[in-house]
């Protein structure tokens, strides 16, 4: 798929087909996520990409949508504030090298043929648990990864004029 053509079809998906997640796919999605950049080369993430279908009940337990738990595949990305760099006021920086990798995953399932949906709306410490993730690491994303089971309605975007500005 042309690059662009990935950007445009990527959508937040919310109905998944039980169909596995090919070991191909997953090998490039990994690729993918490899080669995203992040502050200093930290790399401050690991991601798991989950099928076990008892842990993928207990992630989706702890989100708010029955939806989650349909999808053959769970991707959860951790980050580490201690590994990661800090802004000159001392900020740890790891919500955006998280956001980096989380988006190349989205882009490449997306070229995979698979569907995706960003979520950051579940209690890190109970999410935590269930992954069995221990301090200085936090899940901070999570999204189902599988094949859509519907299709995406279009969507309105803003204006481009008032998101981006060449001065």
């Amino acid at each position: 798929m042309d690059f662009y053509d990935v950007i445009k079809n990527r959508r937040s998906i919310r109905n998944y087909k039980s169909d596995p997640v090919p070991q191909e796919s997953l090998q490039r999605i990994a690729e993918a996520v490899y080669f995203a950049p992040s502050a200093c080369n930290m790399k401050p993430w690991k991601i798991k990409i989950v099928t076990d279908p008892e842990l993928r009940a207990k992630i989706a337990a702890n989100y708010t949508q029955a939806w989650l738990a349909e999808a053959p595949a769970i991707a959860v990305i951790m980050g580490n504030n201690k590994q990661c760099w800090e802004r000159f006021e001392g900020d740890p920086i790891v919500q955006i090298d998280i956001g980096i990798a989380m988006e190349h995953l989205v882009l490449a399932a997306t070229a995979e043929g698979l569907a995706t949906c960003w979520i950051c709306a579940y209690e890190i410490k109970k999410m935590n648990a269930v992954m069995d993730i221990k301090d200085p690491w936090n899940v901070l994303a999570i999204s189902p990864l599988g094949y859509s089971d519907a299709v995406p309605k279009d969507i309105p975007y803003k204006d481009l004029n008032k998101i981006f500005e060449v001065i």
